[in-house]
């Protein structure tokens, strides 16, 4: 059976766990760049924490997209997943979940080869996990049939998630940074 409430339950809470895997690994990115030296968690730690949040987020992405490409309540199909265009079901909301795929992918294949990337080049391909997970707010909230009405709980965990980094952003924004010039993958030069 490919339809029924199973795949439907699975895909909204895959969908909801991913959002907040999200949010928890762009906070701590935000959170592990700045800051001085020996005040709270040393760097490296935060930052393993990070990686592997962002792997967990990676994971659970993918089963949000199978489970939502193997329902067959919904017709969605696999290229749907990665070509944020041509869907019939949803296709403004559905895009801009593809889209946010397509832009963790990025950062993800760029976090796998930054030992073979410049640090800007590496940077630069990084910040776009911020428009991702915009995106995937935005899309969590539009497609999502528990999510896009506002007089429910549901809305709860989207909104948390936004309060989450934006505070983390104002933690951040409120330390000084680190020095950049000379500095190599977590160790100054």
């Amino acid at each position: 059976m490919t339809d029924g409430p199973l795949l439907w339950y699975l895909n909204r809470s895959t969908g909801v766990v991913l959002l907040v895997l999200l949010t928890v690994s762009v906070a701590l990115g935000v959170l592990s760049i700045g800051g001085r030296p020996g005040r709270g968690l040393p760097r490296f730690v935060s930052q393993a924490l990070h990686r592997n949040v962002a792997l967990l987020s990676v994971l659970m992405l993918l089963a949000h997209v199978v489970t939502a490409v193997v329902d067959e309540y919904v017709d969605i199909r696999w290229w749907q997943a990665v070509v944020p265009v041509g869907a019939s079901y949803e296709p403004l909301w559905l895009g801009l979940g593809t889209l946010s795929l397509d832009l963790v992918a990025a950062v993800t294949v760029t976090s796998l080869l930054r030992t073979r990337l410049s640090l800007r080049a590496w940077r630069s391909v990084h910040l776009l996990s911020w428009a991702a997970w915009v995106v995937a707010v935005v899309h969590s909230v539009g497609i999502g049939t528990d999510l896009s009405s506002l007089d429910g709980l549901a809305v709860v965990p989207a909104a948390a998630c936004v309060v989450v980094v934006a505070l983390s952003l104002v933690v951040r924004l409120a330390r000084p940074a680190p020095p950049v010039a000379g500095q190599t993958w977590g160790r100054s030069a």
